[in-house]
């Protein structure tokens, strides 16, 4: 824990401004999402194309860098669905919940396209740690449409996907982008915890 510590700080100490900069757009992202505040969208767009740089040039995650122009995309298909995804009924996008059944279809394709993933660029690219990084983008593509449809266990997903991002970071050295995954998990809990609360209120009402 010690030598994490000291990295993460050796790290803060000479962190390039793209980095600083996606790291706090990021954290600022996760903690509106939480609140479901739509502006949390903006922030989302802005890290996302700091992150595609950093991932890219700096520690040579390709399908990572590729992620994060998904996340460009989406960012604006979120603002959108949160802002406008229910207007012509007159009323927001409400929260929901998603059977066990979708779920479970939900994971086995991801596995799926996963291995694919992995297996196209671990054979073609020089590309680091692929099945992993393949995991990641394949459940961060998934779990970024449950957000903008507000499903409430997108946040388990994140949980188990943030995870993976700081083993994934770690052994790349990357201890500061390990950090803010760590932070992410923390609040993915808040933010499962606050969105099940509303949304048992509303339930129940």
């Amino acid at each position: 824990m010690e030598f994490i510590l000291q990295n993460i700080e050796e790290a803060i100490s000479q962190m390039r401004m793209v980095e600083l900069l996606s790291v706090v757009t990021a954290i600022v992202y996760v903690i509106l999402a939480a609140q479901k505040n739509i502006w949390c969208w903006f922030f989302g767009i802005i890290s996302a194309i700091l992150w595609t740089y950093a991932a890219y040039v700096y520690y040579q995650l390709y399908i990572d860098s590729g992620l994060q122009v998904y996340y460009v995309i989406m960012g604006f298909y979120g603002w959108y669905m949160w802002k406008y995804g229910y207007e012509k009924e007159g009323v927001e996008l409400q929260m929901t919940q998603l059977p066990i059944q979708k779920h479970l279809s939900i994971i086995a394709s991801g596995l799926v396209l996963t291995f694919l993933v992995g297996k196209f660029f671990s054979t073609y690219t020089a590309a680091a740690s692929t099945y992993l990084d393949a995991f990641t983008t394949v459940f961060s593509i998934m779990t970024t449409v449950l957000v903008a449809r507000k499903v409430i266990e997108n946040w388990l997903y994140w949980i188990v996907i943030d995870a993976t991002y700081v083993y994934l970071y770690g052994i790349r050295g990357g201890y500061l982008f390990a950090f803010l995954n760590v932070v992410y998990i923390v609040i993915a809990i808040i933010g499962y915890i606050n969105w099940k609360k509303e949304y048992d209120l509303i339930e129940n009402d």
